[in-house]
């Protein structure tokens, strides 16, 4: 059984479209490989939701812990009198181990957010031991974004094993060389980049995703 954490460098980096574009591409190319999609805890609506809507992924459950509020989760859980209880979580997790192949699971916000007041994503990355990848969004900025993740990535021992770059806004090809160049990406980093995410106005069209995923690098993600 093989599991991948999709976490990005801040919110709304694409981890949702990565995620989804990856599950698409297995689901066509490799349709007797069982995949399922995992995601710890979830504040507000959204991820849950639509993977519930795209996909008959035919598990119990999807998200352990969710919150209502659109918070940090120890301080949405503290609006509703309650606390991020990751036995629950880990509990669903080992569960859905014994059923899949592989499992997709995408992280709440950067490797840097929080879970509780004592652990980021990280932490939970290290402590379960999940192979890692990094989604970038290409925009003003990135560069130094990456830096800063994947030093907190070698600083918490997490698994890191590629970064996917993501236009998360029509970008021009020049812009895309100007403001994610590759090659300097992988020196300052010395992890590799996968491939590009060009943008998507139809983030649910999966024959696309599956196309565009295809596109990557995925064979160091899924299947080493």
């Amino acid at each position: 059984m093989k599991t991948l954490l999709i976490t990005g460098t801040d919110t709304n980096a694409g981890k949702t479209v990565f995620t989804t574009a990856l599950f698409a591409y297995l689901q066509k190319y490799y349709p007797s490989q069982k995949v399922g999609i995992f995601k710890p805890l979830q504040t507000g609506e959204g991820d849950r939701e639509l993977y519930s809507q795209l996909f008959s992924l035919n598990q119990s459950e999807i998200t352990p812990l969710h919150f209502a509020a659109p918070l940090a989760p120890p301080i949405a859980a503290e609006k509703e009198g309650k606390e991020v209880d990751l036995k629950i979580v880990w509990q669903a997790f080992s569960s859905l181990q014994q059923q899949r192949d592989l499992i997709l699971v995408e992280a709440l916000g950067g490797l840097g957010s929080p879970i509780t007041y004592e652990l980021t994503v990280a932490d939970l990355a290290r402590d379960w031991g999940l192979p890692t990848v990094l989604v970038v969004p290409i925009k003003l900025g990135c560069i130094a974004q990456v830096v800063a993740n994947v030093a907190l990535a070698q600083q918490s021992k997490v698994k890191l094993k590629g970064i996917v770059l993501n236009c998360v806004q029509p970008v021009s090809e020049q812009e895309i060389t100007e403001l994610a160049p590759i090659g300097l990406i992988q020196s300052l980093t010395n992890v590799p980049v996968l491939g590009i995410m060009p943008y998507l106005a139809d983030a649910q069209d999966l024959e696309k995703l599956a196309q565009i995923a295809g596109n990557l690098e995925l064979e160091s993600l899924i299947f080493c």
